[in-house]
């Protein structure tokens, strides 16, 4: 009986020390959401790429899960109210436009939680067509229907505002709906063209190519000086011929900085690892993906004024990065 009970004891101890092991792996791992746009944008393969990044750098105390998003509009509403390791894309301006209240924040609080963790490739504006169409030019789309980038989507915005910019937006006929439905509707002539941000080549328009001729409009030096001024976070970007599928000559157009971005419900240990572990594979994510080619710390000033997460302030500061005095 004595020796029944020893080793039942022993075996109380060892199923404890177990489950206090399994116990303490768990704590230390932390699982974070990553989002940023549809499945078929070049941001949902980033993030996608970034997650099985963030599991192999940090030997899986990283747990990411990869989440579809309507764009960068949603992600931003959902960073003011969700809790836990949330890191997401945006362009800095709507940041600045939630913090504002301006539309389409109106009413809403909550913003003043968003942190900087790194920067991402810039957003790349393009306006498609079919190559048939007869519109050669921004201004050729004047009495033409127009998917200005999907409803309620940065896109969309943007879209309007450089028309209205460019003499335009009394001029197109937007047909509000969801940029899914795009490329149908253009294969199908119901449209004329639409809009599409993201950096660029973009997978949706490089599977659009290969079944339909397409031409993407170009935007003018001297038009872009207009939108820049407008916004000077914007900046000429060349989209390369080659690029798409039967696009055979360099596109002129214009490019938005993106960043991403967690909150303050994240830790500050979570934060400089995801941080830490981006820049050190970030030339090998390149290999794969060339859009992180142009990325590089030193532009984490273009952001704007979002302050650094305290764990991502933390990495560059050890790396030697200059940060601006409003984002500290």
């Amino acid at each position: 009986m004595r020796r029944l009970a020893a080793r039942l004891a022993l075996a109380v101890s060892v199923v404890a020390l177990a489950a206090g092991g399994l116990a303490a792996t768990a704590q230390a791992q932390s699982r974070i959401t990553l989002k940023s746009a549809t499945a078929s944008s070049s941001y949902y393969v980033m993030m996608v790429q970034l997650g099985e990044v963030l599991r192999a750098e940090t030997k899986g105390q990283i747990q990411a899960t990869v989440e579809e998003s309507q764009g960068s509009v949603q992600n931003v509403k959902e960073a003011g109210k969700r809790p836990g390791n949330f890191v997401f894309t945006t362009p800095p301006s709507l940041i600045a436009a939630a913090r504002e209240g301006k539309k389409p924040f109106e009413g809403e609080t909550g913003y003043d939680v968003i942190r900087t963790l790194f920067v991402m490739p810039y957003v790349t504006v393009h306006f498609v067509v079919r190559e048939d169409s007869g519109v050669a030019q921004i201004a050729d789309l004047a009495g033409k229907d127009f998917i200005s980038g999907g409803r309620g989507t940065f896109c969309d915005g943007r879209t309007r505002t450089i028309f209205k910019l460019l003499g335009l937006e009394d001029k197109v006929n937007f047909v509000d709906v969801e940029l899914a439905s795009a490329d149908n509707a253009l294969k199908n002539r119901k449209i004329t063209g639409y809009a599409t941000c993201s950096s660029h080549p973009t997978p949706q328009l490089q599977e659009l190519a290969t079944t339909t001729a397409i031409r993407i409009l170009p935007i003018s030096a001297e038009q872009a000086d207009v939108l820049v001024k407008n916004d000077p976070s914007s900046s000429p970007i060349t989209i390369a011929k080659g690029t798409y599928k039967g696009v055979d000559v360099d596109v002129p157009t214009v490019g938005v900085p993106v960043g991403a971005y967690g909150t303050t419900h994240m830790d500050d240990a979570t934060a400089y690892a995801i941080v830490k572990a981006f820049w050190a594979k970030k030339d090998e994510m390149a290999k794969t993906n060339p859009w992180w080619a142009a990325v590089s710390p030193q532009l984490i000033g273009a952001l704007g004024n979002t302050k650094l997460h305290p764990g991502a302030l933390k990495y560059y500061k050890e790396a030697g990065v200059t940060i601006p005095a409003g984002m500290q």
